[in-house]
């Protein structure tokens, strides 16, 4: 759903057009305790980095596991939401909090349920 998208942003009017491009581990970068995912949007580079301690408290919440998929899904819905709702966008990282991330995940999986499939 979330790996190639398109967004209204709300600011400009513009329907841009976001594209997954790569997940990296932060610690190994920037030695930071996130993952880093990075999307295009129309091209530019948009990363939005999400904090490891948001996989252990969902793994204690819910004994699943934020798997890879399902970090691209949460920061893809995290980047549809904020562009739509001119959140801000202006900036090339996005770091979400621990409760932000699990936010956008508990959305992403009602999305999956009401189509019918289920990721997490």
């Amino acid at each position: 759903m979330y790996k190639d998208f398109h967004a209204l942003d709300r600011w400009t009017r513009k329907e841009v057009h976001c594209i997954f491009q790569a997940l990296i581990v932060a610690i190994a970068t920037r030695h930071a305790d996130a993952v880093d995912i990075k999307f295009l949007v129309d091209g530019r580079p948009v990363w939005v980095a999400l904090p490891l301690p948001a996989w252990v408290e969902y793994q204690n919440r819910t004994g699943k596991a934020i798997t890879d998929p399902l970090a691209i899904e949460i920061a893809g819905h995290y980047l549809k939401v904020a562009l739509e709702s001119g959140d801000g966008l202006g900036r090339e990282m996005c770091s979400l909090t621990v409760p932000q991330t699990l936010h956008h995940l508990e959305e992403v999986v009602k999305e999956e349920l009401g189509n019918g499939r289920s990721i997490a």
